[in-house]
């Protein structure tokens, strides 16, 4: 646990470097299920710095549908899509705080195009305070946003049998450095990696989940080794053992054929992310940003591509940080082995 007052600080030192001024119009959208102490420590901290405060609370949905109280489990469909007295506000709002999780809903993508700001503030606050955005992780992320910028072929491989390739250019770069500082602009604390999607149809090869990589929404450590075969940026087959059948089991729930086309790819940045927190967190306390950009992982991810500005509008979305890869832009390594070697 922290305390409040830690924490205050902690909102107050983000949100300055999110720009926000005094007399700027900031939305907080919850739900029942946020945690207070990020809500109240970000009311605070937005009072001591002048800003004019919202709050929005909207019920949760989607629970008789999903498989858990995960969110990242079933994304995109938010009580926004009919509330749009709370969409409006949200549009009026200088700055938004999510505590609710708007990822991947049209709304969102909608708020953004107004100018508006958009932070996203749901991993428990020890963890955001131990990943507090700093300009150091911001310049990290805009050096490798450089080069994957003008890159045009990913190629990624392991030790343990991954072999895949990609064209790239069709999409934006997604940066994620934990900071809503520039006007439209979504990011998510904590967070430190680079990411973007490939281009239609182009993704091939085989990317391979070793016992150890982690699996996300489920939260859990893979337990065996299991090969997703990627054929014109679908993937076709998962294969192996007990992992292999929990995925496919899980996917096909969603009757959805969008869920199993390849999603945004990138790498993580964070030194102060940890492998290892999975294992030492409830799992719906967390959701795991440690997993997703932790230096030096290979993220590959399924399902939506609306954030990029696609049409793929499937709640179901697959992310899964891999160990000891390789990845390669335009011939150029990034990492080697799961070490960051450049940009």
């Amino acid at each position: 646990m922290i305390s409040d007052a830690d924490f205050v600080i902690a909102w107050k030192d983000v949100l300055e470097q999110c720009r926000l001024q005094p007399g700027e119009q900031v939305a907080i959208l919850t739900s029942d299920d946020s945690n207070m102490q990020i809500v109240n420590c970000a009311r605070i901290a937005i009072g001591l710095l002048g800003g004019v405060l919202t709050m929005i609370n909207l019920p949760p949905i989607n629970g008789e549908k999903a498989l858990s109280r995960d969110k990242s489990g079933y994304v995109g469909k938010t009580p926004l899509a009919f509330n749009t007295a709370a969409l409006a506000a949200l549009k009026a709002a200088d700055l938004v705080i999510d505590t609710m999780q708007m990822l991947f809903s049209p709304e969102q993508e909608q708020i953004l195009k107004t100018g508006t700001r958009m932070l996203l503030a749901v991993e428990p606050p020890e963890t955001m305070l131990r990943m507090i955005p700093t300009p150091e992780a911001k310049d990290k992320v805009k050096r490798a946003s450089v080069f994957m910028g003008q890159a045009r072929e990913m190629t990624v491989t392991s030790k343990a049998g991954t072999d895949f390739r990609c064209r790239l250019g069709q999409y934006p770069v997604l940066e994620q450095f934990g900071l809503a500082d520039e006007p439209g602009r979504w990011d998510h604390w904590p967070s430190c990696m680079i990411a973007r999607w490939p281009d239609e149809g182009s993704a091939e090869g085989q990317i391979v989940i070793d016992a150890g990589d982690i699996l996300l929404p489920f939260k859990r450590y893979a337990t065996d080794r299991t090969v997703f075969t990627v054929e014109k940026g679908i993937v076709t087959r998962i294969e192996g053992g007990v992992t292999a059948e929990y995925i496919r089991s899980f996917m096909e729930t969603f009757r959805d054929p969008d869920a199993y086309y390849m999603a945004h790819v990138g790498w993580g940045l964070e030194h102060r992310a940890s492998w290892t927190t999975l294992g030492l967190y409830d799992r719906e306390a967390a959701l795991s940003m440690d997993s997703r950009c932790y230096e030096g992982n290979f993220l590959f991810s399924t399902g939506p591509n609306t954030e990029a500005g696609g049409h793929r509008d499937t709640p179901c979305h697959l992310d899964i940080p891999l160990r000891g890869c390789s990845v390669s832009l335009d011939g150029v390594a990034m990492t080697v082995d799961g070490r960051v070697v450049h940009g």
